[in-house]
């Protein structure tokens, strides 16, 4: 059996929308069992033969500071979901619950793998090949250095070769060109350290890509610093609340758009699907010692059931080992890497 912790009280919606998903995940997965985390009223007649009930007494809050979920909410659900994890007893934890919360306890309860600073955030986005690209970060790390984003470009070929089953999965520096003469200073070391890693065997760089190229499906990965990240993923979703509208509007128009909307209603359903971010949710966040997935705070229950079955994949595809072994191998690398950004700012 594969186990996930779940912390059901998080998210805008808490346990409405968390244990319908769970249900629905459940009677998908046969060999799967969930730890349900949560104040004890919220599960108040909820039964499944697959399923534990895990108390606590407390709730991070959407707007709580992390202060508050690290010192003084020390039996939330989010907390003792995490805590399930490192003690062995859950292979992965999923949360819908305040990012910054969920990252500051899974980094304080589980660290960090030898070799990271700091972990990612990482999330596939759709792209027009039919599959979707993972980037990262996406929002965990405003403020990035070339040393980060090397160790992204490793976390995150090893989260794509687990669950995608790749070898050597591409990866793409996000700049504002393709051409390496571009973009800031720090990008452009971070190029040349990604370069580094593909001369040493390490990674499978493809060099600079733009936006646009996340959905062409340029590459397998794309690497950025947290904030222009989270303004992509926030864009894209953005972008899919407006089609969905677009086409809502079209099928109340006047006749002759409704009769067109209709001849055209299977491609522009599947087209809406395909760029439903609902069904990506799910983000990873890597370089931790232990999985631990985040859900979209304002998740419905099919949102909620993906983030469910992305961390599942994970565990059931030993994630962590892969990331381990990934990392292990590049430690010499990302080691003289550190070494070359160091001398590299004391020049600047």
């Amino acid at each position: 059996m594969t186990t996930l912790a779940v912390d059901c009280m998080g998210g805008d919606h808490g346990p409405r929308v968390t244990l319908a998903a769970c249900r629905h995940f459940l009677e998908h997965e046969r060999d799967a069992q969930l730890l349900l985390v949560g104040q004890p009223q919220a599960f108040a007649g909820w039964k499944h033969p697959r399923a534990v009930v895990v108390e606590a007494s407390e709730v991070v809050a959407m707007d709580d500071p992390v202060e508050i979920a690290l010192r003084r909410k020390k039996d939330s659900s989010m907390r003792v979901a995490i805590q399930l994890v490192k003690d062995g007893r859950a292979h992965a934890a999923v949360s819908a619950g305040n990012t910054g919360a969920l990252m500051a306890l899974s980094r304080y309860l589980l660290k960090t793998v030898e070799g990271i600073d700091r972990p990612a955030i990482a999330y596939p986005l759709p792209n027009a090949k039919g599959g979707a690209t993972t980037v990262l970060d996406l929002g965990a790390n405003v403020d990035c250095t070339e040393q980060h984003l090397l160790q992204f470009a490793v976390l995150g070929s090893a989260l794509v070769s687990a669950l995608k089953h790749v070898d050597a999965p591409s990866v793409g520096l996000l700049n504002i060109g393709e051409e390496a003469i571009k973009g800031s200073e720090m990008i452009k070391r971070a190029g040349e350290l990604l370069r580094s890693a593909a001369n040493s065997g390490d990674l499978n760089f493809h060099g600079n890509v733009e936006g646009n190229d996340i959905y062409k499906g340029t590459t397998d990965i794309v690497v950025c610093d947290g904030f222009v990240g989270n303004v992509l993923l926030k864009t894209s979703e953005g972008l899919a609340t407006m089609i969905g509208g677009f086409l809502k509007e079209e099928f109340s128009r006047n006749p002759v758009t409704k009769l067109a909307a209709a001849i055209a209603y299977p491609v522009l359903r599947a087209f809406k699907s395909r760029v439903d971010y609902r069904r990506y949710n799910g983000a990873a966040l890597l370089g931790l010692r232990g999985l631990v997935f985040k859900s979209h705070g304002s998740a419905d229950a099919l949102a909620f059931e993906r983030a469910l079955a992305r961390a599942y994949d994970a565990a059931r595809n030993n994630l962590l080992e892969r990331v381990q072994a990934r990392i292990a191998h590049a430690r010499p690398l990302l080691a003289a890497g550190e070494q070359d950004a160091r001398a590299a700012n004391a020049v600047a």
